[in-house]
């Protein structure tokens, strides 16, 4: 078998690489040992809104959010107390991005779904007609073999029968114990939180009528001798737990009760059925490289997070989008590989951001325990314990800006990470900023499906010639309709596929339009003052 690019992992990482190839016409083969997605275990639940805004780009997000069991506005809240079952003490409102829907900070808001709804998702989209993917289930990629500006790639069925791949490009989004990883010659750098947790799926049918907290994305238990976490997965009693320790720092999980530790986060012993349980350590990993020559790595193979602030599965999805679409623009010609260096440089910053915040976000328990031990010990009013607890957790559950605000050059690398107080900035590197047209259309709407410039065509007719000559596919968006601001009607803006601004300026002579066309499709910025 031939393909343009070799996907190593079916997870949603491999599968988001696979559908961004798709959107570009570009041939890839995703390589997934699991037949079927495993709902028992749910991981990430969180997708972010800049990764729905992503999801958008392919049309895939409103299937996402037909099939999200909890629709997007039943609840927006985070709650904190006793136990389930017990006295709330305070919550936070408007968490996770799930209070923009209509927001011009965003064409999209976060959704509450299991990871592997949104797999099957992505699967069920590859596997359409006229798609550009091929999925080869129930096989592993066992070795690589670059020569010859190729990589051949063998793989191994379930019953040891091998076959052969050759690919121009290998993706490894195959987690953290990633032979694509392996054979690059990368390593992790970072360490492991010592403290074990263990994830719990259940059902219990009369739980839901016995919350007196009201509908919550996270039910936060604040006891010290047992916290953890619960939600619902679905509103027919399926739901998530995670204990935060194991008794006894158990290092044998089969010996775990997990039907004790859910009571205890319950605060009553309700007949449950445990599902699964899936005992995890906070990692904060990440590779001292993400590319080898013609091998690449994204996702849990590339960094591993902490899962404070449902970071992890979206900066994976951020690290595919932007590998993705610059290996469909080398592979279909229109730039030349030195952009695909640009992938580790973008990348590998934006993921030790997200690691150092997820992990910070997980150095906050202390003080929300310490809190509550006194309020559970009777030494502190619950207002107090209340104040300690917002002011813990702000940032865990208010990270628009952290979201929103990565950029990938100098010229404006973070606009802010505190919550509430972000502000877009139009620069070089960062994600256009986003707003409602008249149409009722989100601007990305309009965007290309590949590069796009903004502004009056008569500022873009330089632009336009040098693409057209040089076969660089370039959208102009001129249309007063949209009624765009001032700053859009005096500049030009020159966006990439993934929704950066590649550069801003003004009109400018053929010779130097040329030459920020050839800057950008290397992957460099630039930005006139």
């Amino acid at each position: 078998m031939r393909t343009s690019v070799l996907v190593v992992g079916g997870g949603p990482v491999g599968l988001a690489t696979a559908m961004e190839l798709d959107h570009h016409g570009v041939a890839s083969v995703v390589v997934e040992p699991r037949q079927q997605v495993s709902h028992l275990r749910p991981r990430a639940k969180t997708t972010s809104a800049r990764t729905m805004e992503l999801f958008r780009r392919w049309g895939l997000a409103g299937t996402v959010r037909e099939r999200a069991p909890l629709h997007i506005g039943w609840s927006k809240d985070i709650v904190f107390c006793t136990t389930v079952t017990g006295r709330e003490v305070t919550r936070l409102t408007g968490t996770l991005g799930l209070a923009l829907d209509g927001s011009d900070l965003a064409a999209e808001p976060g959704q509450q779904v299991a990871q592997p709804i949104v797999e099957q998702a992505m699967r069920d989209a590859l596997g359409r007609p006229g798609s550009h993917a091929t999925l080869l289930l129930g096989q592993r990629a066992v070795a690589f073999d670059e020569r010859d500006g190729t990589v051949l790639v063998t793989l191994e069925d379930a019953d040891g029968a091998t076959s052969t791949v050759e690919a121009d490009y290998v993706v490894g989004a195959d987690g953290p114990r990633s032979a694509v990883r392996t054979a690059m010659g990368a390593v992790y750098e970072g360490s492991s939180l010592p403290r074990p947790n263990i994830s719990i799926t259940f059902e219990c049918a009369e739980l839901g009528d016995l919350i007196p907290h009201g509908n919550a994305v996270q039910y936060w238990v604040l006891d010290p001798a047992a916290p953890g976490l619960v939600g619902r997965l679905d509103l027919d009693g399926t739901w998530w737990a995670i204990a935060t320790y194991k008794p006894d720092e158990q290092e044998d999980d089969t010996e775990v009760d997990a039907t004790a530790l859910v009571h205890r986060l319950l605060g009553r012993e309700l007949p449950i059925k445990v599902i699964a349980t899936d005992p995890w350590r906070a990692r904060t990993l990440i590779a001292d490289r993400f590319r080898g020559g013609r091998l690449f790595i994204a996702g849990d193979a590339a960094h591993q997070n902490p899962p404070w602030g449902g970071h992890g599965y979206n900066t994976g999805i951020g690290d595919a989008i932007n590998l993705g679409w610059k290996l469909a623009a080398v592979v279909n010609g229109w730039a030349p590989p030195e952009l695909l260096d640009s992938y580790e440089a973008e990348r590998r910053p934006v993921a030790q951001r997200f690691v150092a915040a997820a992990a910070e976000n997980g150095r906050s328990g202390p003080a929300v325990l310490a809190a509550a031990a006194g309020l559970i010990g009777g030494k502190a009013t619950d207002e107090a314990a209340a104040a300690v607890i917002r002011e813990a957790k702000r940032t865990e559950f208010h990270s628009d800006g952290l979201v929103f605000g990565l950029g990938y050059s100098g010229y404006a690398d973070v606009q802010t990470t505190n919550g509430s107080d972000y502000i877009p900035v139009a620069a070089a590197g960062n994600r256009l900023p986003h707003t409602w047209l008249p149409t009722g259309q989100s601007l990305f709407d309009r965007l290309g499906p590949e590069l796009t410039l903004i502004g009056p065509a008569w500022h873009a007719a330089a632009f336009a010639r040098h693409a057209e000559r040089h076969g660089i596919p370039l959208a102009v968006l001129d249309d007063p309709s949209l009624g765009l601001d001032a700053f859009f009607s005096e500049r030009l803006v020159l966006v990439r596929p993934d929704q950066h601004i590649a550069w801003i300026g003004g009109p400018v002579p053929d010779a130097e339009a040329g030459r920020i066309l050839d800057r950008a499709i290397r992957g460099e910025w630039r930005q006139q003052p």
